[in-house]
C-alpha cells in the first residue's frame, strides 16, 4: 500500500458503544479521530441491555449518567450471578448500586452523539478492508478502495472483527456448542398462564425466559434447534413459535417481533490486544455468552482504560510502556469474565451434578462475603489492576464521594488525572496540563481513604496514596510522563 502523511491521529473501526466511548475519550484530549462504521444506519432493534455499577460510575464520571437514566429503568443487582435469587448485600460501596435496563439503540445513540459533540467524525457505510502499518503510522484501505492514513488504528468492530483478522491475531477458545434465540415480541396468552408455564419450564431449563417488559410485550429466551445454519438471519415469529412449542408445549400466541437475534456460547479471548500501532477493544478482543449481561459493559470499560493512554501516546506525553499497560490490565479482566460466564453456564445446567453444585453455591451465597465477591465480578467493582507496587487500594477504582463543594466524579469530566490533597502540602505543578490538583479536607474523603493524598488516573483508578512529595512525583511521571519544561499555572482549587 502507498503511504501518506497521517490525516488522522486515530481511526476507529466500529461505532458501537466501545468505539463511541473511545472516540469521545480521545477527543477530550484533542486527538483527531475518525470512526468508520460499516452499517449505513444506526442499530434500530430495541434490545434491552443492562448497564452495571462500574459502567454507571464511568458514565457519571463523564456527566452522561443523567441522560441515560431518563431512558432506562433501575433494577436491583441481586440475582445477577447465574440467576441465583439471592438479594444483594446492603452496602455495595457505590453511589450507583443498581442495574440500568435501557434499550441498546439509546445507549449507542447517546454515546455517538457525545463523541460527535466533542468533535469526532463518524462516517457510516464505510468498512475497513485492509491495513498496513509501518514505523510512522497505519494505512487503512476501505471497502470502497480509499486509502486513509492514521497514526493508530483501533478495532472496535465486534466478534467477527476484520481488524483482528487482518492483523492475524489469534482468537482461541471454545466454539458454540449451543445456540439460543432471544427477542422481544407480543403474546396473546394471558400473563398468568405465561408466568405459570415459564416457572414450570425453568425447573428443567434454567436458560428459558418469558418475561413481561410492559405494554403486552415480552422478552423471550429459548434454545434453538441446532447450532449453525442461518446464524446471520435473525429469527422470526414462526421460528420462535416452533421452539416454544418444542420446549414449553405452547407458543403462547407470539407475534409482532420487535427485535430478535440468535447467539451461541462461544468463548474466545484474543492472544494480544496490541500489535504495533493497531489495537483491539470490546468484542473484537473477547466474546462470551451473555450470562450476567457483562459484554457491553466489558467493552465500554476497555475504552475508558485505553482512551487516555492512547491520547497520551499521540500527544507525545506517554511514558514508554504506558500503552502496553492497556492489554496488561484489561486482558486479565476479560479472562476472568470468560471464566465466570463458563462457571455460570455450568450452574444453570439441569444435569444432576451441576444442580448439586448450584445448591451448594446458593447456600454459600447466603454468606455476605461470598455474595459480595460474586456480585463484584459481575458489576466489575472488584477489579484491581496490578501496578506492581503500592498497598490496597492502589489499582482499585475510586467510588464517587462527596467533597466540600460537590462530588468527586464531577471533577473528572475532562478526562484528566486528579490529585486529591487533604493537607494542601502536595503539588503537581509540572503536570498541571494533565493533572488537576484539588485541596479538600472533606470528611467523606477521609473515610474513603485514610491518606494525606490520592492520585487518580483519568479512568478513576487509584494510582498512588501517601503524603511524600518525592514519591508522588515518581508516580506522576509513571502515569503522566515527564513534567513540563516550563512552569505551568497553578490549577489548585480550594474546596
Amino acid at each position: 500500500m502507498e503511504h501518506h502523511r497521517p490525516a488522522h491521529d486515530v481511526i476507529i473501526a466500529g461505532c458501537g458503544p466501545t468505539g463511541a466511548v473511545l472516540a469521545a475519550e480521545l477527543r477530550l484530549h484533542g486527538v483527531r479521530v475518525l470512526v468508520l462504521e460499516k452499517e449505513t444506519e444506526p442499530v434500530s432493534a430495541a434490545r434491552i441491555v443492562s448497564l452495571h455499577i462500574r459502567t454507571l460510575e464511568l458514565m457519571a464520571m463523564r456527566g452522561l449518567l443523567d441522560r441515560l437514566i431518563e431512558h432506562g429503568r433501575r433494577r436491583p443487582v441481586g440475582g445477577s450471578f447465574a440467576a441465583i435469587a439471592e438479594p444483594a448485600p446492603e452496602d455495595l460501596g457505590s453511589a450507583y448500586a443498581y442495574q440500568l435496563g435501557i434499550p441498546q439503540p439509546v445507549v449507542v445513540g447517546l454515546l455517538e452523539e457525545h463523541a460527535a459533540g466533542l468533535g469526532a467524525r463518524v462516517q457510516r457505510g464505510r468498512a475497513v478492508a485492509g491495513l498496513e502499518q509501518d514505523a510512522e503510522g497505519v494505512t487503512v484501505e476501505t471497502a470502497d478502495g480509499e486509502r486513509l492514513r492514521c497514526r493508530y488504528l483501533v478495532g472496535c468492530d465486534g466478534a467477527r472483527s476484520t481488524v483482528r483478522k487482518l492483523l492475524g491475531v489469534g482468537f482461541p477458545g471454545e466454539p458454540s456448542r449451543t445456540e439460543t434465540l432471544m427477542g422481544e415480541m407480543a403474546a396473546d396468552a394471558p400473563q398468568e398462564e405465561i408466568a405459570a408455564k415459564a416457572a414450570e419450564v425453568n425447573e428443567t431449563d434454567r436458560a428459558f425466559s418469558f418475561r413481561p417488559i410492559g405494554e403486552g410485550v415480552y422478552r423471550v429466551v429459548v434454545s434453538a434447534a441446532e447450532v449453525g445454519g442461518g446464524r446471520a438471519e435473525p429469527p422470526g415469529a414462526d421460528e420462535f413459535a416452533r421452539r416454544l412449542r418444542a420446549v414449553a408445549g405452547t407458543d403462547f400466541g407470539v407475534h409482532s417481533v420487535r427485535w430478535s437475534s440468535r447467539f451461541g456460547d462461544a468463548t474466545r479471548l484474543a492472544d494480544r490486544y496490541r500489535a504495533g500501532r493497531v489495537l483491539l477493544a470490546g468484542d473484537a478482543a473477547h466474546i462470551h455468552p451473555p450470562t450476567g449481561g457483562q459484554g457491553l459493559n466489558l467493552g465500554v470499560q476497555d475504552a475508558f482504560n485505553l482512551g487516555w493512554k492512547l491520547a497520551a501516546q499521540v500527544r507525545g506525553r506517554a511514558p514508554g510502556d504506558l500503552l502496553d499497560t492497556y492489554g496488561a490490565e484489561r486482558r486479565p479482566v476479560a479472562a476472568d469474565v470468560l471464566d465466570n460466564t463458563r462457571a455460570q453456564g455450568v450452574l444453570m445446567s439441569t444435569d444432576p451434578g451441576p444442580r448439586a453444585v448450584r445448591r451448594l453455591v446458593t447456600e454459600l451465597m447466603g454468606f455476605d462475603a461470598v455474595n459480595r465477591h460474586l456480585l463484584e465480578k459481575i458489576t466489575a467493582t472488584g477489579v484491581r489492576y496490578d501496578f506492581g507496587v503500592g498497598p490496597d487500594p492502589v489499582g482499585r477504582r475510586m467510588p464517587d464521594v462527596d467533597l466540600e463543594h460537590g462530588s468527586l466524579y464531577d471533577l473528572m469530566r475532562g478526562g484528566r488525572g486528579l490529585l486529591l490533597d487533604r493537607t494542601g502540602r502536595l503539588a503537581a505543578d509540572g503536570w498541571a496540563d494533565r493533572v488537576d490538583h484539588v485541596v479538600d479536607p472533606a470528611v467523606a474523603l477521609v473515610e474513603a481513604l485514610d491518606a494525606p493524598g490520592v492520585l487518580l488516573r483519568p479512568d478513576g483508578h487509584v494510582a498512588w496514596v501517601g503524603g511524600d512529595q518525592g514519591d508522588l512525583e515518581g508516580h506522576l511521571a509513571r502515569w503522566f510522563g515527564e513534567p513540563a519544561d516550563r512552569p505551568r499555572p497553578d490549577l489548585r482549587r480550594s474546596r
